[in-house]
């Protein structure tokens, strides 16, 4: 088959700073001295760094507390925990995200106060010029509501005098102590219930805000401030609202996550009406689309939102699926799954969630996670978008964009000459890959509401039917 026979090789050469090989780096990575200047004031304002507790460049490289502090970011962010500063942990630093610091910081928290009155009002001080003023108030009051209903919270708009929480848009310095950076960076910040600055929030002025379509969200960087300013803190998981990196065009912007809704209910308790923070897919829709899918044990299990819906490869379309939520059967995965597949002959699945994949030997038991870098993956891959195993050739396609990579399975590596195109090496597969598994010889790919049934040795698209053909419609 051509797609497995491609072989391009690659090129290229590491070097290593002299001057730097004392600090907590990789050894194969050139750290340069703004990378370094870079990570220090990530972790002096994310993680707590003494500005003392500081690698000096002629510092002997040991358990240091800046080494202490890379890998508990590592660890928040579900990187490989080595202390070191290597490639993938720098582009996390680099990401656009929240100014709120990820491990307690007493300038921002004092004390995690949540508001005594449910009824809360808010004001909006000062407008962005990026966006129609009513387009401004439709997002906060979007993203206000996203919390309300997952609690017995109210929010009234004031338009003068005193409000609980004050929005506002400004630039470098603007008399908070917490002044913004530029362009990226850090796009907004807020503060936990209180006095005075106390539910505030800050947006930099210096970006761009839109709707959604170019710049970044308001909505979704709204949502994620205001859960700070009704108390809640960072989360590690990738799909809720409170995970601090911004995840541009990502679904899991628009709705609250498990995490999320059991935040905001530890604080002010459940919302008068039931919130189904798990709804079950409206799985008939024209539009409908998978998140992931594989076959386990002659089993074909499909993934949307936090549901799994299960069918066995005997059965015809028209039969009844088994529905479940995802944590039913994947025990140690509480997130979104963005992409699994499975490798029979090793009667195991890896399951994909943002940076981290979980190795699955059983359902319904427990696992630990890895980091998707660990597959080699280049440091701007923030998520796999679908994976399948094709056993043989030995490798797994994972897609992610626009792209493809091959990773042979028996040498644990990524095959040289990738990413590749998917529309160069797949013919008759749209640009994006959503969801893939293999089955009687053939790769079902998704992409968006379609089903396309790709025969791999002759190199083409055999059938194509809607997504949720495989669910009885």
């Amino acid at each position: 088959m051509e797609l497995f026979g491609l072989w391009i090789p690659v090129l290229g050469s590491l070097m290593m700073a002299e001057n730097l090989r004392t600090l907590p780096i990789d050894q194969d990575q050139w750290l340069r001295p703004e990378d370094v200047e870079l990570a220090e004031g990530y972790l002096r304002r994310f993680y707590n760094l003494n500005p003392r507790g500081r690698v000096s460049r002629r510092r002997i490289r040991s358990t240091s507390a800046m080494e202490e502090k890379i890998r508990q970011m590592q660890n928040f962010f579900g990187l490989r925990e080595t202390g070191r500063l290597d490639r993938h942990t720098l582009d996390v630093m680099r990401e656009p995200r929240c100014g709120v610091p990820d491990v307690e910081n007493f300038s921002f928290y004092p004390g995690k106060p949540k508001w005594k009155d449910h009824t809360i009002t808010y004001m909006i001080a000062k407008y962005t010029p990026d966006m129609k003023r009513e387009l401004v108030e439709k997002s906060f009051s979007s993203a206000l509501k996203m919390w309300s209903d997952a609690a017995p919270l109210r929010f009234i708009k004031v338009n003068h005098g005193k409000a609980d929480i004050v929005l506002s848009f400004a630039r470098r310095t603007h008399g908070d102590f917490f002044p913004f950076d530029g362009p990226r960076g850090v796009l907004a910040h807020a503060f936990q219930p209180g006095d005075d600055l106390g539910g505030d929030v800050h947006f930099d002025e210096d970006e761009t805000w839109t709707t959604g379509s170019q710049g970044y969200s308001l909505f979704a960087v709204a949502a994620h401030e205001l859960g700070h300013s009704l108390g809640l803190s960072h989360s590690k998981d990738p799909s809720a609202i409170m995970y601090p990196n911004y995840r541009y065009q990502s679904s899991t912007q628009y709705s609250l996550s498990k995490d999320d809704v059991l935040g905001i209910q530890a604080l002010y308790g459940k919302a008068t009406g039931k919130v189904d923070t798990q709804p079950v897919p409206k799985k008939c829709d024209p539009n409908f689309s998978l998140d992931a899918a594989l076959t386990i044990g002659g089993e074909i299990i499909l993934f949307k939102d936090r549901q799994v819906l299960m069918r066995t490869t005997r059965e015809t379309y028209g039969n009844r699926l088994r529905e479940s939520h995802s944590s039913t059967y994947l025990l140690s995965v509480s997130s979104h799954v963005d992409a699994a597949y499975d490798i029979p002959a090793k009667g195991v699945a890896y399951i994909f969630t943002g940076r981290k994949y979980w190795v699955v030997q059983q359902l319904k038991m427990k696992s630990h996670p890895g980091s998707i870098y660990e597959y080699g993956f280049s440091s701007r891959v923030r998520q796999v978008d679908a994976a399948v195993h094709v056993s043989e050739y030995g490798k797994t396609v994972f897609f992610t964009g626009e792209v493809y990579y091959r990773f042979d399975e028996r040498r644990k590596k990524m095959d040289p000459g990738f990413p590749r195109l998917i529309q160069t090496d797949w013919p008759g597969i749209p640009k994006r890959v959503n969801a893939a598994f293999k089955l009687n010889g053939n790769i079902f790919l998704f992409s968006g509401a379609k089903s396309y049934q790709y025969n791999i040795k002759q190199n083409r698209v055999a059938k194509v039917v809607s997504a949720n053909s495989w669910l009885g419609c």
